[in-house]
């Protein structure tokens, strides 16, 4: 216990000193929100990578994708790897930089409003934001909740508590910069931590291959395998159209999140893109695909503890923990910091994102007409506590699973944002009347199917919103009036800039 607790108060006291250091680097509102736009590309990748992923895929996701498909979950994290790390930032990140730069805009509401000249447009989005980044932010504190449990005997309020006032100390000190620099530090401890952890329980079960072995005597319980032996093991486990549907949500959902793709509007220049592409893949593959590989092996620690007592079903978020409860104590040590920083570095961004949404995008200019620069920067700090307080509620008393929680909320916001934010970077021709169609199209089939349940995973409803998204948007835009062809061509000209070079440097036909 001593180990663990020293463990933790060190961890805390990292995060706040760094607040207090990056204190400078928030007194303008550019600052605070995106660093000055000079953050690096180790910086840029480590804060994409930590916002990605949290514990809700490390206790939640991992354990419940682990139980269902087996050793094949490890699909979901080479998918977050190469579909939400690599090809995001391949096809987003210099356009996004070079856009949203030449725009003035600072979160992705701002972006609608700019790019389609509409200040509806960007209230509506901000109200989107608002609404649906509540649930992620509960359920990433919700993930905790299990594994504080079974590492120590204190009340989880009290942990949940502490972790919400450290963040929200640093986040309101230092904006921007002091989530990017924590973000560095907490991914280096998750890339570490993870490494040992699939080490240690995998050692556990006499190594990788006696573990795969007895994964492959467990018969499946889906149907469509019959309940053939070996399935948990196979290729694309025993149910593969689910599992695609996990994959896409999970990887290109990233596409359409503000709080990710907010990530490239800070970053310093493009070459540092190029470089970010490569550590946010790494990253990725390490970090997710180590999380759902050590929930592929969950059901080798089939026991009473992980049901629930009166309806004897499993309980998906206490898979991990229990896989992890009979690790020495300085890994679970080292666990539970693990956990805290995904989670925290989660829970940073996504605070910063609605409370510099809300203020910019919904207070400045419509509620309150005359906002000075301090007055939006202490506006913001006054939102930051007020979204840690609400999720801090929700946390408390979560209404279903992590992964219902976050399938929700992502659903939602890639349903509506993804497809008019990527055809609006590349695409002169998309309409608003096509924004307004992804935005009603996203947030109808998330909303509708909480209710109605037509479709039975919500993880698959936030698939088909995205999906549907893709279809819609360019449809509507060939049959609704263009905005006017000066507009866009001078919205599209920061893409035709001339570049010279020097004659040693160029070839001669």
């Amino acid at each position: 216990m001593g180990i663990k607790i020293i463990l933790l108060i060190v961890f805390f006291a990292v995060m706040a000193g760094v607040g207090l250091y990056s204190r400078k680097h928030a007194r303008s509102v550019d600052g605070f929100v995106l660093g000055g736009r000079s953050v690096g590309p180790w910086l840029t990748a480590f804060a994409y990578g930590t916002s990605y992923f949290s514990a809700v895929v490390f206790v939640g996701y991992a354990g419940q994708f682990g139980w269902k498909y087996g050793i094949a979950s490890t699909w979901i994290g080479i998918g977050n790897a190469f579909l939400g790390s690599l090809l995001a930032w391949v096809v987003l990140g210099r356009r996004t930089k070079v856009m949203t730069q030449h725009l003035g805009v600072k979160t992705m509401p701002d972006f609608f409003g700019a790019r389609f000249d509409s200040k509806a447009l960007k209230i509506t989005a901000s109200m989107i934001v608002f609404v649906f980044l509540i649930p992620y932010t509960a359920s990433v504190y919700n993930g905790l909740s299990r594994l504080f449990g079974m590492a120590f005997d204190i009340p989880y309020t009290y942990c949940v508590i502490a972790m919400a006032v450290f963040t929200a100390l640093y986040v309101i000190l230092g904006g921007y910069m002091a989530t990017a620099i924590n973000d560095f530090i907490q991914g280096i401890i998750m890339l570490f931590g993870i490494v040992a952890v699939i080490a240690a329980v995998l050692n556990g079960q006499g190594g990788f291959i006696e573990a795969i072995g007895k994964m492959a005597e467990i018969p499946s319980d889906i149907a469509v395998t019959q309940g053939q032996p070996g399935a948990f093991t196979s290729f694309f486990g025993p149910d593969p159209l689910n599992l695609l549907g996990v994959v896409i949500l999970t990887s290109l959902g990233t596409w359409g999140l503000p709080q990710m793709i907010g990530k490239f509007y800070a970053i310093k220049d493009e070459k540092s893109i190029n470089t970010g592409t490569v550590i946010s893949t790494v990253f990725a593959i390490v970090v997710s695909g180590g999380c759902y590989f050590l929930g592929g092996f969950g059901r080798l620690f089939d026991a009473p503890e992980i049901y629930d007592k009166h309806t004897r079903t499993v309980v998906f978020d206490s898979i991990v923990p229990h896989m992890l409860s009979t690790l020495p104590d300085i890994l679970i040590g080292i666990v539970v910091v693990l956990v805290l920083s995904a989670s925290m570095s989660t829970l940073s961004s996504l605070v910063l994102t609605s409370s510099s949404t809300m203020t910019l995008d919904l207070l400045k200019g419509n509620v309150m007409k005359d906002m000075s620069e301090k007055k939006q920067i202490v506006t913001m700090q006054i939102f930051i506590v007020f979204f840690i307080l609400v999720s801090v509620v929700l946390a408390l008393d979560p209404p279903t699973f992590i992964a219902q929680l976050m399938g929700i909320s992502w659903g939602a916001l890639a349903g509506a944002f993804l497809a008019p934010f990527l055809y609006g970077l590349y695409w002169k021709r998309v309409t608003r009347c096509a924004v307004w169609a992804s935005f009603i199209c996203g947030i109808g089939i998330t909303v509708s199917n909480m209710f109605l349940h037509y479709i039975e995973s919500s993880i698959n409803a936030g698939a088909v919103a995205m999906a549907a998204g893709l279809a819609v948007v360019p449809l509507v835009s060939l049959i609704t009036p263009r905005m006017k062809k000066e507009k866009t061509s001078q919205i599209f000209q920061c893409y035709e800039e001339k570049v010279t070079s020097t004659k040693k440097r160029s070839l001669e036909i």
